[in-house]
């Protein structure tokens, strides 16, 4: 299978699903990363130029580790809005991986961003097959599975599924510490320690799953849709 996550910044993903991305790697499968925004807001260090450059790398460096390809979405930070423009970009994003399964944003997650890209992905997920919706890229030949990812901290979010991720919390941590931008960020705004963070939520939808560690996901459901398997790693 074809394997599309989507995160609104550089880091979004390694934080909240890169286990289950890395599982799917193993497995066998292609999986693609694709981050929204290029991260130019997020430092007290840097310009936004510089930052975008330098986030850009890191999240070529990050989906490296488990033979992911890399995709950028061009927007910047705090700018996701609910436009066409937005959701043709988001239609091209998904026709460049020509999915099965799809992993974004849940829709009640804390930042705006998060918010906009899991619905600009709710709309773009149909969109992207229809052939005579005209983009820069084909048409894709498939209706992606559509699973939302955990929020930050698991706030406002109800799981439907687990993946045991305990083989592979070590590459996610690896994958997160690739985005050294962010690290010195995280514990200024936040006072959050990434790797800490990883293993603490981890370890707790680990505790529901039954498993030493996990992440947890929720599967948007429709229509035409239906699914008596696990697709899931």
């Amino acid at each position: 299978m074809n394997i599309l996550g989507i995160g609104a910044h550089p880091d979004d993903l390694e934080l909240l699903c890169a286990g289950t991305l890395a599982c799917y790697s193993q497995d066998g499968h292609e999986v693609f990363m694709c981050h929204l925004c290029d991260g130019n807001k997020g430092s007290m260090v840097y310009s936004s130029k510089e930052l975008a450059k330098i986030r850009r790398r890191e999240a070529i460096e990050s989906a490296k580790l488990i033979g992911a390809k890399s995709i950028w979405g061009g927007m910047s930070d705090g700018e996701v809005v609910l436009d066409l423009e937005s959701r043709i970009k988001v239609i091209d994003v998904i026709r460049q991986a020509n999915p099965d399964v799809v992993i974004t944003h849940h829709p009640n997650d804390y930042h705006s961003d998060h918010i906009n890209t899991s619905r600009l992905v709710f709309e773009a997920v149909y969109l992207s097959n229809l052939k005579l919706w005209k983009t820069n890229y084909p048409a894709s030949n498939k209706l992606p599975f559509l699973y939302y990812m955990d929020t930050l901290a698991g706030v406002n979010f109800v799981s439907m599924e687990y993946v045991n991720i305990t083989n592979t919390i070590d590459i996610k941590i690896k994958m997160m510490l690739k985005m050294q931008s962010q690290l010195g960020w995280l514990k200024e705004m936040h006072d959050c320690d990434a790797a800490e963070f990883i293993k603490t939520v981890a370890r707790f939808r680990g505790f529901q799953a039954g498993v030493l560690y996990a992440e947890a996901f929720a599967q948007q459901k429709m229509y035409p849709q239906g699914l008596t398997k696990r697709i899931l790693p």
